[in-house]
């Protein structure tokens, strides 16, 4: 019972509803026991403080929230007839205004041009804990489509009981509902006359299933795409009101620095400007953003710090401060577990893996690294704050607009009922836009000029003051036979996270635990958040073990890899692929893949290699994707191909520069992401299962993209290289 209850790559779709049920449950910040019994199946988990950086990036104000059953908190219809559907969640570039507009408009039969989305408001939508997790498609998108479906359901009730007529010969399209026996028809707008609809959510409603789909499951254009090629949206960084100041925030030159002194006399002299100081917080506000850059460049301040590392002895202090009493129990096979970098340590272990080894015909140990990235949104922090009467409103880019209410509440020590964020779809996020730190330095400079203030962060803060990816130690030892069967497995990741640490190989004897350690840089949640540095240990260690037998890289994985949604998108991906032909010289194949968030991906990559140079130019790529039924197939490929270009940046070369807590390559200048030279041949297969629920797809599609091009570096030179990024300064060939 233990094992099918598993949110792994072994989970079934008639196992889906209670697994995802589980998932969250686990996945919400409490300080309690959650305790759920069945057959066989006892879990326990304990939270902490924090629900981790790596998730939500803040563990302010998280709390467990049912979500409304009243049909009006989520969708109203106007006496237009257009469709308001209300959500929590944000538009940050992934699109999912179109495919949250599709669920309303398949449930409701109403055109997708009568569907408008009120998303991020704290005022006006259900609370949501945040956009990240891959959560928007498995839950909104199904939260959506049940409320539509209910809505629907009143509405025919409506209309049979004004025609006193049988509702089961009254048929439901194009907003309208039509009488079967007299063809009268009446328009929802009609029947609820701009009311609000009465009624509640069922628990179990029926759905229409995704092979009678025909708004969703289609590639509908992007919702207001015009707008934003055209330059008429306006972003968190274009908000404006009438008397609004600039602000700009004094930056300490460390982290961890204290201010000793302060003289702003020359700041004050400035016409317009203020100047705000409250302990470490030096900020300035100013008619212009010329005068308020003037007016922080005039005030001189001292500033004492600690000496810090730099990132030369970043692993070797990762894998000497593990924390003390973070060592997380010991979880029973088949159980369900997860964690974080800031959050509790994970241990799971079957069989017995030193016997295994002992018995194994070759054992291999080996150690990966990851370095601290940067996520380089387009946009960098921005924030507009107001106050009125004591309430404050902010309109500022995040993921997590009731998380960073609550941050602002907290900080202004005010009830979050007088606090609206709200959310413009912002210029990307990547996991990036937790916290609310911009939001808060906004509202102080606000209060105290008692006028509205935009501070917008420079590139340069939005590289320093941020969170990065988490750097990581990985190792790895394992034990296999001649034929390839691999006996034992024993992982362990010091400091990167608990995502994706489990091996979806059948292996029966494992030990995988992630170790909890003091991080010496600010980190938390990026996109695929600890499953890339996961993926790319256990598909380079995979490979490692492949050449070891002398197997093929694809057989040895398939040997060993019994769950057939796996299975599949690697066979895709290599007939796509054509694995197995014949290299050009200098050239390499290699493959990497997982499950991560109810994704299944396989990604093949071929690489040349100069090496006379030490130039490494990854020539194409072949991603399978499955992520049960397809939602919108174009939106999934953008998300494919976005995530496989994303990841070539921490795969090839990204990586933060940093020595005593000073970040010392924070500027696009010398930060380097990847560039339209950069960019391989993106072919892309789409496994549709309309017979599995619809996963999220944002993240989980980028975890084979490093692998793969390590493991056909290692093919196409005969080097292996085990720490990310690969080629920061091209590959050294002796």
């Amino acid at each position: 019972m233990s094992r099918e209850l598993e949110f792994e790559a072994g989970v079934e779709p008639e196992r889906y509803e209670l697994t995802a049920l589980l998932r969250y449950c686990f996945e919400v910040d409490r300080r309690e026991f959650f305790k759920f019994l069945g057959t066989g199946l006892l879990i326990v988990c304990v939270w902490k403080d924090a629900y981790g950086m790596q998730e939500s990036g803040s563990d302010r104000g998280t709390r467990l929230q049912s979500l409304p059953a009243e049909i009006a908190a989520w969708l109203h219809i106007g006496e237009d007839g257009a469709v308001t559907a209300y959500t929590g969640k944000v538009e940050v570039g992934q699109n999912i205004r179109t495919s949250l507009s599709q669920a309303v408009a398949e449930e409701l039969h109403v055109p997708i041009s009568k569907v408008q989305m009120v998303m991020g408001d704290t005022k006006q939508t259900p609370y949501d804990r945040g956009t990240f997790g891959s959560r928007t498609t498995p839950e909104m998108n199904l939260q959506l489509r049940k409320v539509a479906s209910a809505a629907r359901d009143v509405l025919v009730g409506i209309a049979a009981s004004q025609w006193q007529v049988d509702r089961n010969r009254l048929l439901v399209g194009d907003g309208k509902i039509t009488d079967s026996a007299n063809e009268r028809s009446v328009e929802y707008a009609a029947l609820v006359k701009g009311n609000q609809l009465t009624g509640t959510v069922p628990a179990e409603d029926p759905l229409i299933p995704a092979t009678h789909w025909k708004v969703a499951g289609r590639s509908l254009p992007k919702i207001d795409g015009l707008d934003f090629v055209t330059g008429k949206h306006r972003y968190p960084s274009d908000q404006k009101l009438p008397e609004m100041l600039y602000g700009k925030v004094l930056r300490p030159p460390a982290f961890g620095a204290t201010l000793s002194s302060l003289d702003t006399h020359k700041a004050d002299k400035l016409p317009g400007a203020i100047v705000v100081h409250d302990g470490n917080f030096v900020g300035v506000a100013a008619p212009s953003a010329e005068i308020a850059s003037r007016a922080l460049a005039a005030v001189h301040a001292e500033w004492k710090s600690v000496p810090q590392i730099s990132n030369k002895e970043l692993f070797e202090y990762l894998k000497q401060n593990e924390e003390s009493g973070e060592s997380g129990g010991l979880v029973p096979p088949g159980s369900l577990a997860r964690s974080d970098s800031s959050g509790s340590a994970f241990r799971y272990e079957a069989g017995s893996v030193e016997k295994a080894l002992a018995s194994a015909d070759h054992r291999l140990q080996q150690t990966y690294t990851v370095s601290y990235i940067a996520h380089v949104p387009l946009e960098p922090r921005a924030a507009l704050a107001q106050w009125s009467d004591d309430n404050l409103t902010v309109w500022t880019g995040t993921q997590r607009p009731f998380g960073v209410r609550a941050e602002l509440a907290e900080a202004f020590r005010m009830s979050e009922e007088r606090v609206r964020v709200l959310m413009p779809d912002t210029g990307s996020a990547y996991g990036g836009k937790h916290t609310g730190e911009t939001a808060i330095e906004a509202a102080r400079l606000a209060r105290a000029a008692k006028r509205p203030v935009k501070l917008m962060w420079t590139r340069e803060e939005e590289f320093t003051w941020a969170y990065f990816r988490p750097a990581g130690v990985l190792e790895v030892s394992s034990g296999i036979r001649n034929d390839g069967t691999i006996l034992a497995w024993d992982f362990h990741n010091y400091n990167s996270g608990a995502m994706g640490i489990r091996t979806f190989y059948e292996i029966e004897n494992q030990r995988i635990q992630f170790h909890v350690t003091r991080s010496p840089l600010r980190q938390g949640s990026y996109r695929a958040l600890a499953a890339t540095a996961n993926h790319f240990a256990r598909e380079s260690h995979i490979d490692e073990l492949a050449h070891l037998v002398k197997m093929d890289p694809l057989g040895f994985r398939l040997k060993n890899l019994k769950n057939e949604r796996l299975r599949a998108v690697f066979e895709a991906a290599a007939k796509k692929f054509a694995w197995g032909q014949n290299k050009p010289a200098g050239h390499g194949f290699g493959m990497g893949g997982g499950f991560e968030k109810g994704g299944n991906v396989a990604t093949f990559a071929e690489v040349a290699v100069d090496r006379s140079t030490g130039d490494v130019k990854v020539v194409r790529m072949v991603t399978a994707f499955e992520c049960g039924a397809i939602v919108n197939p174009d939106g999934l490929l953008n998300q494919i191909e976005g995530a496989n270009i994303m990841g070539l940046g921490g795969a090839l070369f990204e990586a933060i520069d940093f020595s005593d807590g000073r970040i010392l390559n924070g500027r696009l200048s010398d930060y380097r992401v990847p560039r339209f030279s950069d960019v391989p041949a993106l072919q892309t297969v789409l496994l549709d299962r309309k017979d599995i629920p619809s996963a999220g797809a944002g993240e989980s599609s980028m975890v084979g993209v490093a692998p793969a091009i390590a493991n056909a570096i290692f093919d196409a030179t005969g080097i292996r290289l085990r720490s990310l990024p690969l080629v920061p300064n091209g590959l050294k060939i002796s």
